[in-house]
């Protein structure tokens, strides 16, 4: 059963992002958007260590905003490089695509 409280689309949108590492370490780098919500996302493709807590800042077309990582994808693992994010910076509109009108459109097709 999926615990996810909305509902994701699955995207394919580059980004940058930003902060400090697991180690206390600044980074910056590309990354892409697989799916988006309402609340969060899963970036792909990450190579800086971070740890579910950690604050990024996330740069898309021009906009910024910050995610708290929610979960790390295992090292060795398929899922290594993916990190699921929160979006902390309420009221910014910060993808153009609108996951809930994405999600009705799909149902109804």
């Amino acid at each position: 059963m999926d615990r996810r409280q909305q509902s994701r689309v699955f995207v394919e949108l580059p980004v940058q992002i930003y902060g400090m590492d697991a180690n206390s370490r600044p980074f910056i780098q590309a990354a892409s958007l697989r799916t988006i919500s309402g609340r969060g996302a899963t970036l792909q493709c990450v190579e800086a260590r971070l740890k579910p807590g950690d604050v990024v800042d996330v740069l898309y077309e021009g906009t910024k905003a910050q995610f708290r990582i929610v979960w790390c994808g295992k090292p060795g693992t398929e899922m290594a490089g993916e990190v699921g994010v929160e979006n902390l910076s309420a009221g910014t509109t910060f993808w153009d695509v609108d996951p809930l009108r994405c999600a009705a459109a799909a149902g109804q097709g």
